[in-house]
């Protein structure tokens, strides 16, 4: 894990976004990426009035000065440290950065979101979970630890969550942390039969696997939402960290058809790591 991106609004769950990332740094001599978007509108950056071009320098020297506070923190002592000023207006923009710089993570904070914005405008978060080609680490609060020692992956267990999945595991593995997979059998998830389900599971091991070694690693669960089923599960097994892969779909596709990955994203207390399928 060499490099890990922290996208930052000077936020309280931005900052625990960032001390999350300076433990894994620690732990993984990893550099960090601390990243603020200045989100100025067109007229601003595009335009030739001498008064405009004025402002968008005062925004950008306003926000070098609350880099230089935010970033002087305690625990990012001795960590290789690049901050950076962006002018992008929308927070899908973040994979730009991370692709230039071919980051391994991207890690936010969030509040989460609820009712009618979650689904017509979204938080900052959803946008990057949405867009990401690299996996995403959710923290909804002050990460007091960050040894994750038990992970629940939630799939389908469908030929394109294959890849995810491995590279799930090479995370987890890296990290020390045991890999429960899980399927939710719902109402809501196209309900299948136990024979349906276990040749599913079976296919999917054989292709990620070649063999099926972790078949007791795979767990299946039965409740009225798919969501539900991932959450309950992993208060049962009392994991540190939920796990999702996602289509990360966007425009009338994501509203209609949902995202199960941003509704976790959005209403799990546990961190949540997303994989873009």
């Amino acid at each position: 894990m060499k490099k890990i991106i922290v996208p930052v609004d000077f936020s309280e769950h931005s900052e625990f976004a960032l001390e999350a990332a300076a433990s894994l740094a620690q732990k993984y001599g990893s550099e960090l990426i601390v990243l603020h978007m200045l989100e100025l509108s067109n007229a601003i950056i595009s335009t030739a009035s001498e008064a405009l071009n004025q402002e968008a320098v005062f925004y950008l020297k306003l926000a070098e000065q609350k880099f230089e506070s935010f970033l002087d923190k305690p625990y990012l002592e001795g960590l290789k440290l690049t901050p950076i000023v962006k002018h992008f207006k929308v927070w899908s923009e973040v994979n730009l950065v991370a692709t230039e710089h071919h980051a391994d993570l991207i890690i936010m904070g969030s509040q989460g979101a609820s009712g009618i914005k979650e689904v017509l405008v979204g938080s900052n978060t959803e946008k990057v979970v949405r867009h990401s080609e690299i996996p995403v680490l959710v923290i909804k609060h002050n990460p007091i630890l960050m040894d994750f020692e038990n992970a629940v992956f939630a799939c389908d267990f469908s030929e394109e969550t294959v890849a995810p999945y491995l590279k799930a595991k090479e995370i987890f593995n890296l990290l020390g942390t045991k890999l429960h997979l899980v399927y939710v059998n719902s109402p809501d998830g196209n309900f299948k039969s136990s024979s349906e389900i276990d040749k599913r599971v079976s296919d999917f091991l054989g292709k990620a696997e070649g063999n099926l070694d972790n078949l007791n690693q795979v767990n299946i669960v039965s409740d009225y939402s798919i969501e539900k089923g991932i959450l309950n599960f992993a208060n049962v097994i009392g994991a540190d960290l939920i796990a999702v892969a996602t289509h990360g779909r966007k425009g009338l596709s994501h509203i209609f058809e949902g995202s199960v990955s941003e509704d976790i994203a959005n209403h799990s207390t546990l961190p949540v790591m997303t994989f873009k399928i």
